[in-house]
């Protein structure tokens, strides 16, 4: 798996076997109590957890775990996307013996959640969503306007530029990471694009987001989670300057979901958990509070 991966206190790393391909996840486990799974987004990996971890790990086990393709897990070549990503956590759950476990997740992990809750509920007590679009939202022309946020999406997805960008100037990403809101360092943010500029990681940039488009074309027709409700009481938190997503995403059709709440978070940006980790984790433990039941 190459080079070793970076701390965060209190948590030990290792790798899990899921079936059937198989596929090795690295996951990075802190704390003890219900168990919360937590899943990153695109461009980064377990690491964006490690300002949440140190102040929920006094309650809750927390299971941090890099997608298929991406961190320190395997890149099989494909399943680089929110379906596969979802049947993985769900796989892990498994394999670690898991029945029932709260859920986080940032980005591609949240709509990644968002599928997971919507496709086996009852693994999932409650779920926190950060920064990522509702499976069903309002369409709209104000939405379609907002189009333009996903410019990076077709550089990411073409046949060279994108791979090649990750590859060669790493630098720019790490740049793009901390945006408008320097929401961390420049040397974390290097953790994070440096990752990305291996091989294979480049190669599951582009299948993801080669992915995403096409679902930009054949979602609002064909709708594939129209006919699932969500059941699993779910808070979803949106920075409001995101520069990738417009709140626009947050508005979900009417009758989709039994609890959804929304909380458009002000001057703050996409990576809402590097930003606002305080926030993030007094809102998620105030939320798994709510459980009728505990996880585990």
């Amino acid at each position: 798996m190459g080079q070793r991966p970076p701390d965060i206190p209190g948590a030990v790393h290792r790798w899990v076997e899921i079936g059937p391909e198989p596929v090795r996840l690295h996951v990075a486990e802190a704390g003890d109590g219900p168990p919360v799974l937590m899943l990153h987004g695109w461009p980064q990996h377990f690491w964006c957890w490690r300002r949440v971890v140190p102040l929920l790990a006094g309650r809750y086990r927390l299971i941090c775990a890099d997608l298929r393709g991406f961190g320190w897990s395997e890149a099989p070549g494909h399943g680089y996307d929110p379906e596969t990503f979802a049947a993985d956590a769900v796989r892990l759950l498994d394999e670690l013996g898991i029945e029932r476990a709260f859920l986080v997740g940032h980005d591609w992990g949240g709509f990644s959640g968002f599928v997971a809750c919507l496709r086996q509920p009852e693994r999932f007590e409650r779920f926190v969503a950060l920064n990522t679009p509702v499976p069903w939202p309002e369409l709209s022309p104000r939405l379609a306007l907002d189009a333009w946020r996903t410019w990076y999406a077709w550089l990411m997805a073409s046949p060279l530029l994108g791979p090649q960008l990750l590859q060669r100037r790493p630098d720019l990403i790490a740049g793009a990471l901390r945006g408008d809101h320097d929401p961390m360092s420049k040397s974390d943010a290097r953790v994070f694009a440096d990752r990305l500029s291996l091989p294979e990681q480049a190669q599951a940039t582009q299948a993801l987001y080669r992915s995403y488009l096409a679902s930009l074309v054949g979602e609002p027709l064909s709708r594939p989670y129209d006919e699932l409700r969500l059941t699993t009481p779910t808070l979803l938190l949106f920075g409001r300057d995101d520069r990738a997503l417009t709140p626009l995403v947050t508005r979900a059709r009417a009758g989709k979901a039994d609890d959804l709440r929304v909380e458009l978070v002000d001057d703050c940006g996409h990576f809402i958990q590097e930003e606002l980790p305080e926030l993030v984790a007094e809102r998620a433990a105030e939320h798994f509070a709510g459980a009728v039941r505990p996880a585990g």
